[in-house]
């Protein structure tokens, strides 16, 4: 649809009439959000807007849909990438009068609806996630209708477009490629509160040459910010607590894995505060009960990843606490944006975690990086495939794990060098060459952005103006209300009591890490097919911890790399496991078998001996290695079959009537206990419990 310009008062009527019905009688539109709107809608142009969080920046496509709807313009796409901001949106424009609908994975059943709406032009503002762009059945069945008549395209969360953005989405790369390239002349909003200098020049330059930038200042008068550096892990937990009972209002607790979601909400409720999990571990459905739970402020806290991010809208939210850094200051700033959009004063704490921030950052950032060799064997198993592949056959054929053959089938669909059909992919004999200047570039501003968050957590200047810097805000000031201007921590302060630490160690030594072994044959396993029948499936089993847990950090940590006696704490944990555990089983163990172990045959022999003597159970060395060992860090079909290969039953052993104890030192895949429970029940076993001092992320 040709673009259909708006007349400067037109756009001013429906700027005062949006506004005003958004924030209430009385409120008028910034003179940033009319020129950014004047740009796009009056003037045709490509605009880009940085802006704080809590600016009012989807105020801007709200007005400008109203002012183009007005003069007999087309709707507006607006490109999102979370289904919770989806629904405030819709909710944010139907207080304004405008028409809204969103297509996306949680509500499939409302598509034929709303693409009946749209044939009939009685939707005025459509949203999609950028990963519903890339489903060939929308593309090519239900999107060519409204983008044959869009009048405004908006792109929200717009950093996600840049590969120097903290949150860059392959998908987002066919906007610009794609989207933006079917759509000349359609005027098109990108929008981001999170963007350096180099971020914002990387979007501008996607959307266009001309495209107008409109950047803000970035310092929220209304934000107190704090650094608590020093604490244990545990002094950790018992610092946000104390902090809970003393922060009036409701707020964020940030955590940087999913565990630790879990495992800080559960001792915070046994404190007797009501708080919530919140992770991508969540259905959509609780996460929507969460987030509503915690606008209503019927819980003091949820404990999140930052799944709980982008879009996210609670004026009130009076607090944000990290227990851990984000890996860039960019992370940073959007996640403490969440507090005092619409309060006078909300406080956000960094609790550093040194100990583990860094592996963490490590981990995140090596993911999201292609590793060339998996790219090219990925690509060469597709090259010379008659048919397309699925993801579990790639696997199967590369060895590569499936969390990275995905997330490298989306960069590499992105470049054009495969392509969708159905649920599997083929190559497009477009071929794609590793960029090895780029990613350089890419690690080393990752590294450059980490040192920041370092530099942060020492609090060696004002933090406000320190992010300021950080996100090349032009005129970084001094705020005069941070914990380094005033020298001043909110409360509990530096110290927390000791009463409250040790009720976190029990707290969370009294949490058991179950164990789920295995239930389907990877497909590349020789000899095994399809679903682990439960006459061989291993029974749940039990950790003494998973990966950092704040209460077992230290112990697991001295055990390091090495081998040698177990200590006895670990002996007294894993007792304690059993105890608890000794009530869910039909029948008590009747032997101990200890996994033979290539890197730690002390380590478990003297285990499994401490946990028999306990326990008045025989140890049974009913298993044996055999073979070379089996690899580590491979895709599932390869290291199941690798450890086929070097675990046997003792020749001649035959294991009593009754269930088995079977212990180990870690369990990172659960192919070793699958494996040996396979065996062991072929043999005979009625049943096998899988028991090991820590389970591996």
């Amino acid at each position: 649809m040709p673009f259909t310009p708006v007349a400067p008062a037109d756009l001013d009527s429906a700027a005062t009439r949006v506004v005003t019905a958004l924030a209430g009688p009385g409120a008028v539109p910034r003179d940033d959000q009319v020129a950014a709107a004047r740009a796009l809608v009056v003037e045709g142009r490509r605009t880009l807007v940085v802006q704080a969080t809590g600016w009012g920046k989807s105020a801007v496509y709200l007005l400008a849909t109203a002012a183009t709807r007005g003069a007999g313009g087309g709707p507006t796409l607006v490109v999102c990438p979370l289904l919770s901001l989806m629904r405030d949106q819709v909710a944010a424009a139907e207080r304004a009068g405008v028409r809204a609908a969103a297509l996306h994975s949680g509500n499939v059943d409302d598509w034929p609806r709303v693409e009946q709406e749209l044939a009939a032009d009685r939707v005025d503002l459509l949203l999609v996630s950028p990963e519903r762009l890339a489903n060939p059945r929308f593309a090519t069945q239900v999107l060519p209708g409204p983008l044959a008549r869009v009048g405004l395209v908006v792109v929200d969360e717009a950093h996600c477009l840049s590969s120097w953005g903290h949150d860059f989405r392959p998908d987002y790369l066919r906007l610009s490629r794609e989207l933006f390239a079917a759509l000349p002349g359609v005027p098109v909003l990108a929008t981001t509160a999170t963007a350096n200098a180099r971020v914002t020049e990387d979007v501008a330059a996607q959307l266009g040459e001309g495209t107008v930038t409109l950047r803000g200042p970035l310092a929220r008068a209304s934000l107190t910010l704090a650094v608590v550096p020093g604490l244990a892990p545990l002094e950790r937990y018992a610092w946000v607590a104390e902090a809970l009972r003393a922060l009036p209002g409701s707020g964020i607790v940030y955590v940087l894995t999913v565990a630790e979601t879990e495992r800080l909400a559960g001792f915070l409720a046994e404190q007797g505060m009501a708080v919530r999990a919140y992770s991508s571990k969540l259905e959509p459905e609780d996460r929507l009960r969460v987030e509503d739970a915690l606008r209503a402020n019927e819980l003091k806290a949820v404990v999140a990843t930052s799944a709980l991010g982008m879009g996210f809208d609670k004026p009130d939210l009076a607090f944000v606490v990290h227990v851990g850094s984000p890996a860039s200051p960019v992370d940073y700033y959007q996640q403490v944006g969440r507090a005092g959009r619409g309060i006078d004063s909300a406080v956000a704490v960094l609790l550093p975690a040194a100990e583990s921030d860094e592996r963490i950052w490590q981990h995140f950032a090596t993911a999201s990086l292609p590793d060339p060799r998996a790219v090219d064997a990925v690509l060469a198993e597709l090259g010379a495939s008659e048919e397309p592949l699925s993801v579990p056959a790639l696997e199967a054929a590369t060895g590569v794990r499936r969390t990275r053959i995905e997330a490298l089938l989306k960069l590499l669909a992105v470049d054009g060098a495969v392509a969708r059909a159905g649920s599997a992919w083929r190559a497009t004999g477009t071929g794609w060459r590793y960029d090895a200047e780029r990613f350089d570039r890419l690690r080393a501003a990752r590294e450059a952005e980490a040192q920041v968050m370092r530099d942060y957590a020492a609090g060696r200047a004002c933090l406000m103006a320190f992010l300021q810097r950080a996100l090349d805000d032009p005129d970084p000031q001094p705020c005069g209300r941070c914990s380094v201007c005033t020298g001043q921590l909110p409360p509990p302060g530096r110290g927390v009591p000791a009463e409250t630490v040790a009720a976190a160690q029990r707290s969370l030594r009294g949490r058991d890490v179950v164990l789920d072994p295995r239930r389907m044959w990877p497909s590349a396993v020789p000899d095994r097919r399809g679903r682990i029948g439960p006459s061989l499936q291993a029974e749940p089993g039990r950790a003494l911890a998973y990966a950092d847990d704040p209460a077992w950090g230290d112990v697991i940590g001295r055990l390091g790399d090495g081998d040698g006696e177990v200590p006895d704490e670990v002996v007294e944990g894993l007792v304690a496991v059993l105890s608890r555990w000794r009530r869910e089983w039909g029948e008590r163990p009747v032997a101990v078998v200890p996994v033979p172990s290539r890197t730690r045959p002390r380590l478990v022999a003297s285990l499994a001996a401490r946990i028999g003597e306990v326990g008045r159970l025989p140890v049974l060395d009913l298993l044996e290695a055999a073979g070379p060992p089996p690899p580590r860090d491979v895709a599932s079909g390869a290291r199941a079959a690798g450890v086929l290969a070097g675990l046997r039953v003792r020749s001649g052993a035959q294991p009593p009537d009754g269930p088995l104890l079977l212990v180990d030192d870690a369990w990172a895949t659960g192919w070793t206990a699958t494996v040996a429970a396979v065996l062991l029940r072929e043999a005979g076993a009625p049943a096998v419990l899988p028991l090991v001092v820590h389970q591996r992320p």
